[in-house]
């Protein structure tokens, strides 16, 4: 029996294409055949790591295929018409009203997305969800299998490699380094994050930079939103990183003295547990995945007030007792995604579907 995945785009660090990654090692270590099929296979992956969906084989009615939904794709439609049992993951499509006034082709394109997933509601033969969030989203549009929660898989083992050395030493300057890793992207807020970080630098302490980790396009409208803004408000020290190596991600973690969170909208948001795998104390806002991700560890905010956020990062930088309990509470949750972990209930789930379908 094969259990292949169909992917819309596989790229380099991408979340979902990790998550994908990590599913096919363990379906193999299954015993079953299992590749990755992607209309888009992005350098410098290639076919060790996906194949283009032209060379996918043919499927019998006994063969899985799981697909990644997560974007809008002609996939999302072309999927149902596969004649074998159906898995969708689902990663979580982010409301296409985010992107109004900055990106109306990313805006058509989640438009397009949630068409794709309403679309499957009935086409499916099981789905899981990345998150508690994810899975009332299937509920909520109809979808009529059944539906588990599984969050993305995250090889621990990648984080132990060596950070970049020369960022290491550059930031350890005697600076606090705040960091908020994810795509520069209008749900994301970074703009929250830096009228926090101008407060904090004003009042609290002027020896301190927010780096933003994240790709971004010199053209996109967001972006020089941004930079305009860091502009006229006249705050020094933020940094856009842009598209960066793995090694150079992992040393900004190291150096990271809080990891800052105010993305109003997020499926599972794997840079909280990064942040845990090195704890860097978090300090989050209330909303959507966030808190089910955190479960109950990190510094939940309700109100993102820059003021009173820039009071609760100094809290946290300057209450020693408070920054050990929240690194123990970060510690402890992150117990619960440990690779091994993960992997058994996907294995559970997976061999539960084919116990099922086969009665």
């Amino acid at each position: 029996m094969q259990i292949l995945q169909l992917i819309p785009t596989i790229a380099y660090g991408d979340a979902v294409g990790n998550d994908a990654i990590a599913l096919k090692k363990i379906l193999k270590k299954m015993g079953y055949v299992s590749n990755i099929y992607a209309e888009s296979v992005v350098e410098p992956l290639d076919s060790k790591t996906a194949y283009k969906i032209d060379k996918m084989p043919k499927v019998n009615e006994d063969d899985i295929i799981i697909y990644h939904l997560s974007t809008g794709s002609e996939l999302n439609f072309k999927f149902a018409k596969f004649k074998c049992r159906k898995i969708a993951i689902y990663h979580n499509v982010t409301p296409p009203e985010f992107f109004e006034q900055n990106d109306e082709f990313i805006k058509g394109i989640n438009e397009w997305g949630l068409e794709g997933v309403r679309f499957l509601s009935d086409k499916v033969d099981y789905c899981l969800a990345d998150s508690e969030l994810n899975k009332q989203d299937l509920i909520d549009l109809n979808y009529k299998c059944e539906i588990d929660v599984l969050p993305i898989v995250v090889s621990f083992k990648d984080y132990k490699k060596t950070p970049n050395r020369a960022i290491v030493k550059k930031y350890s300057d005697g600076y606090k380094n705040f960091i908020f890793t994810g795509r520069i992207a209008p749900n994301k807020k970074q703009e929250d994050l830096i009228a926090a970080f101008y407060y904090y630098k004003k009042y609290y302490n002027d020896k301190s930079r927010l780096i933003l980790v994240g790709s971004y396009k010199e053209t996109d409208l967001y972006y020089m939103r941004l930079k305009k803004y860091v502009e006229e408000i006249g705050v020094e020290d933020v940094i856009f990183s842009g598209h960066i190596k793995f090694d150079e991600i992992l040393a900004f973690y190291k150096v990271a003295d809080v990891f800052l969170c105010m993305s109003e909208h997020e499926g599972f948001c794997v840079p909280l547990i990064e942040a845990m795998m090195f704890e860097v104390p978090i300090i989050a806002y209330n909303s959507t995945a966030i808190p089910g991700t955190l479960g109950g560890s990190g510094f939940l905010v309700d109100d993102k007030d820059p003021i009173f956020v820039a009071k609760c990062i100094d809290k946290v930088v300057s209450d020693k007792e408070l920054k050990e309990n929240l690194i123990k509470n970060q510690n402890e949750r992150l117990e619960d995604f440990k690779y091994e972990h993960i992997a058994e209930q996907f294995k559970n789930y997976i061999n539960a579907f084919i116990d099922k379908e086969q009665v």
